[in-house]
């Protein structure tokens, strides 16, 4: 069906993740001036991100369209990081590609600080958030108690996970065994009765 007319060592990134894939909007890294050593110390979100769901596979039009942009550069692999519905985006490429009998290799990697990815023990990510929310908690606690006398006497701290309640109960590795930093933890698992 589909003819691969480039080599395929050329690397490609899409603006803002499969919508920037879907209207063409690339990044081709072999024009780049910078070496591409850079990419290890980058950002991924430097490139963009998005959620936009794709669309179910009896949508034709859309996906040969995607793949007739993929064949245009020869993609053999695709690699999409990110979560659940990432995980779903790639899902769907790897099988309109078997649909279409277009050759490639789609590979989720899954990344996200939620920490809430269906069959992965550890997301890439949440280590990292974990850490800044128990220090953030930690510093906004001991500014509360600097003015709780005249000013303020709560502190609501606002995390992301509004499925899934790692990063909240992440806020618990600012308390230690002398201090309780953090006093109340709601987890979207649990209902919260006011």
């Amino acid at each position: 069906y589909f003819k691969k007319n480039l080599p395929n060592s050329n690397i490609f990134i899409g603006m803002n993740g499969i919508s920037g894939l879907s209207s063409d909007e690339v990044y081709d890294l072999n024009l780049t001036q910078k070496p591409l050593n850079l990419l290890l110390q980058s950002p991924g979100a430097m490139f963009g991100s998005c959620r936009q769901k794709l669309p179910e596979l009896t949508e034709k039009d859309f996906y040969n369209n995607l793949f007739e942009k993929f064949d245009k550069k020869s993609i053999g692999y695709f690699f999409y990081n990110g979560g659940n519905d990432s995980a779903d985006t790639c899902l769907k490429v790897h099988l309109a590609a078997k649909m279409l009998g277009y050759e490639l290799s789609a590979i989720a990697i899954p990344k996200t600080v939620d920490n809430d990815l269906v069959i992965t023990d550890n997301c890439p990510g949440f280590g990292s958030v974990a850490k800044y929310i128990a220090t953030s908690c930690k510093e906004a606690s001991l500014d509360l108690k600097s003015m709780c006398k005249t000013s303020t006497k709560v502190f609501v701290f606002e995390v992301m996970g509004r499925n899934s309640g790692w990063i909240a109960a992440s806020s618990e590795l600012a308390n230690d065994k002398k201090v309780n930093y953090v006093h109340k933890i709601l987890l979207p698992e649990i209902k919260f009765d006011q």
